[in-house]
């Protein structure tokens, strides 16, 4: 099987065959599919198997095909969030959707702690299409009433048990 007959888009595709990946590892060629048809899909792979290709390129897709919502703030709503257990990982991930859809109109973000709150509250403000966050930095944002997740269509819990 090869990414071309997974269902995904051009655009997509161009990004995937750009990082140099032809063919899907198992976890992909099982996950894309179902979650480019909506399904809820729950992913248990080893590490460096390609998990996160697996929910971004169909969360991309989607994302470029619906439309835009806006926030309460003016700016674009948030339409995905990816919560991940570390800000080493929220930045992996936040890569990976800047790498896979940079042919795409979407915008991105991500936040985590141990870093200045004034650049992530403005990026809330504008709004992203996807934002990527640990739940600390989350839930801080929300506190402070600085963050919009009404327009959220796709949930992401990347490492799930380490957030337990």
């Amino acid at each position: 099987m090869q990414f071309n007959e997974l269902g995904l888009s051009e655009k997509v595709l161009q990004a995937v065959e750009a990082s140099g990946y032809t063919t899907p590892t198992p976890i992909q060629a099982q996950a894309i599919p179902e979650a480019l048809a909506g399904r809820d899909v729950l992913g248990i792979a080893q590490t460096g198997t390609g998990k996160t290709a697996a929910f971004t390129l169909p969360m991309l897709q989607r994302l470029s095909e619906g439309q835009r919502a806006s926030s309460r703030f003016g700016g674009v709503g948030i339409r995905a969030l990816v919560l991940t257990p570390t800000r080493e990982l929220a930045a992996q991930v936040e890569e990976s959707v800047r790498t896979y859809g940079k042919h795409l109109p979407l915008t991105s973000a991500v936040v985590f702690g141990g870093v200045g709150m004034n650049p992530q509250i403005n990026a809330m403000k504008q709004g992203v299409d996807i934002l990527v966050a640990t739940p600390g930095r989350l839930l801080d944002l929300n506190q402070q009433g600085f963050l919009d997740l009404s327009q959220v269509q796709i949930l992401v819990l990347d490492e799930a048990d380490r957030m337990l």
